[in-house]
């Protein structure tokens, strides 16, 4: 992982005047012979030859995207053509906007769905370690350009970039499955059915497996969900969230350089419509969600004509249990890791802390006292520790969230929301602090439902089955985590959490040799580990008869 010095960012608002220059328009993929037959399908989108480029000074490095920006099909950028919705892409730490996002309507989901079957025909017909090296180059490649695409992260979501450099469970997860490409992901098994037969399974691929990513880590949401389809030889459908799309483009780019053919990876932006066209569309076969329980919801109601295989990771309002016996230090650090990481905006976060009684002074003390100490302020600068939230609509949702909890009772032991004293360059962004809550009645909405923002509840318990009872009271199933020192204990405290990820003494680590997913409201399916191979392969059985066919019919 390389750390390199953050020094500021300049975005130029999208409606101050621009220089024309030209920009990259595709990258080549060597002579491949399936290249043509999938550009002339559509001429009138084809990459335009130059447009208007945004040039962004981040953080040391000088970064250029189009002001539009295109779609990527069938191994190249492909632009909006006249006439076609956009969208702001604001920067969440200036508000400002820095470009804008096409909104694919019918007829273009359409035309990138054929070209994702074509590009299928052609991937799932090479063999498992061919697609494996070509994934395997793939994973290098992310790591060299993770300084690049830690910054774009940055721009998408005004997370610091200090996280963004600091996560590459993206490319790891690409250089993981490599590896599995030519083995698990194409293993079959042999089962003997006596002396005149036997019979074998193929694991075989899907065919088009979209991907609708959430905002909150488009890099590691991206590359999580494809590299499992393609390593069991899938094509992808990308669509990240229409509030975070630089980085899907780039790394589309990669994962070309590294020898995808045209059409295996596709990346299609919009916004609600456009993941609802796609999920209901008949030449898709898996649509795999990070987003909301609602959303969640609507695509399985809109998969269900076509009956085609879903995996959904939904939200969360996660238990971390800290018992009497536990490294309280550790248990802070880890309370800060499962709420304050990335503004709060994570899925698995473990918002509702439940202490032990004995010792919930000496912890709330510590965890205040570290809470105080984080550096709010400019995501590209390199001792920011805490950035802006994703828009002025979700800060708002948060803020409510924290007004209705006092109006309610809930006591603010700490509260930094309110965000003052900001650089001028950043004084409009979407900046909100840490709140830490006490004494939270039971039946208030803020220990139901996910805020998705930093916002932590501290609950107490006396005993291990109140703690069990309390960590599982919620209708989500996502994660949870135990802190003891007593090793029995925390293995039978695990064995009755309802959660489909659990910590011992830590929080939010995912490698991705380990399957993550959820249960209850909180979805199904895994992504990451051996397991997630299951949802973008299918089972085909085969009998080999070896004698004659009995039939009673011609005795």
């Amino acid at each position: 992982r390389r750390l390199v010095k953050a020094v500021g960012v300049e975005v130029p608002h999208f409606h101050r005047p621009i220089p024309q220059k030209l920009s990259i328009t595709s990258v080549m993929i060597g002579r491949n012979r399936f290249q043509p037959l999938l550009l002339r399908r559509l001429p009138s989108m084809q990459a335009r030859s130059s447009s208007i480029s945004v040039n962004v000074e981040c953080a040391g490095m000088n970064i250029s995207f189009p002001d539009v920006l295109p779609h990527w099909v069938g191994g190249k950028k492909v632009f909006p053509t006249p006439g076609t919705k956009l969208m702001p892409k604001v920067y969440p730490a200036t508000s400002e906007v820095i470009c804008k996002v096409p909104v694919a309507d019918e007829g273009f989901v359409d035309y990138v769905v054929e070209i994702a079957r074509e590009g299928f025909k052609v991937w799932s017909r090479m063999q498992g370690n061919q697609r494996g090296r070509i994934l395997a180059n793939a994973g290098k490649m992310l790591l060299d350009a993770h300084p690049e695409l830690a910054r774009l992260e940055v721009l998408d979501t005004g997370k610091p970039l200090s996280e963004s450099l600091s996560d590459t469970s993206g490319a790891d997860s690409v250089q993981f499955f490599s590896g599995l490409a030519s083995t698990v992901c194409v293993s079959g098994s042999y089962i003997p059915l006596g002396s005149k037969a036997f019979g074998y399974t193929r694991r075989e691929p899907l065919g088009v497996c979209v991907g609708i990513g959430a905002w909150n880590y488009p890099n590691q949401i991206a590359l999580w969900k494809s590299a499992p389809a393609l390593a069991c030889g899938n094509s992808v459908i990308l669509k990240p969230s229409e509030l975070t799309p630089l980085t899907a483009l780039r790394i589309a780019e990669i994962y070309a350089e590294a020898g995808l053919p045209p059409g295996v990876f596709n990346v299609i932006h919009g916004d609600h419509t456009t993941g609802s066209l796609l999920t209901g569309h008949k030449g898709v076969r898996k649509v795999s969600l990070t987003g909301s329980v609602p959303t969640g919801k609507k695509i399985m109601e809109k998969a269900a004509p076509t009956l085609k295989t879903v995996s959904l990771e939904l939200g969360g309002k996660s238990p971390m249990i800290v018992f009497n016996d536990a490294n309280i230090d550790n248990a802070v650090r880890g309370a800060m890791m499962a709420n304050f990481y990335c503004q709060g905006e994570v899925c698995s976060n473990g918002t509702r802390l439940l202490v032990q009684e004995s010792i919930k002074d000496d912890f709330m003390h510590r965890f205040c006292e570290l809470t105080n100490r984080i550096r709010i302020g400019d995501p590209m600068k390199e001792t920011t520790q805490f950035g802006a939230l994703i828009t002025e609509k979700h800060l708002h949702k948060v803020k409510s969230y924290i007004d209705e909890a006092k109006a309610q009772g809930c006591h603010p032991v700490l509260d930094r929301s309110t965000v003052s004293d900001l650089d001028s360059s950043i004084a409009n962004g979407f900046f909100l602090g840490p709140v830490i809550f006490d004494n939270c009645s039971k039946d208030s909405r803020i220990l139901k439902e996910e805020v998705f923002g930093p916002v932590a509840c501290v609950q107490t318990f006396k005993t291990e089955e109140e703690a069990i009872e309390l960590a599982n009271g919620t209708d989500f199933g996502l994660a949870a985590a135990v802190f003891t020192n007593d090793i029995q204990r925390a293995h039978r405290v695990v064995d009755q959490l309802d959660a489909g990820t659990c910590w011992i003494n830590e929080y939010n680590l995912s490698p991705p040799e380990l399957p993550f997913g959820g249960r209850k409201e909180s979805g199904f399916g895994k992504e990451g580990g051996v397991e997630a191979i299951a949802y973008y392969s299918q089972i085909k059985s085969v009998y080999v008869a070896m004698s004659n066919v009995w039939c009673p019919y011609d005795e």
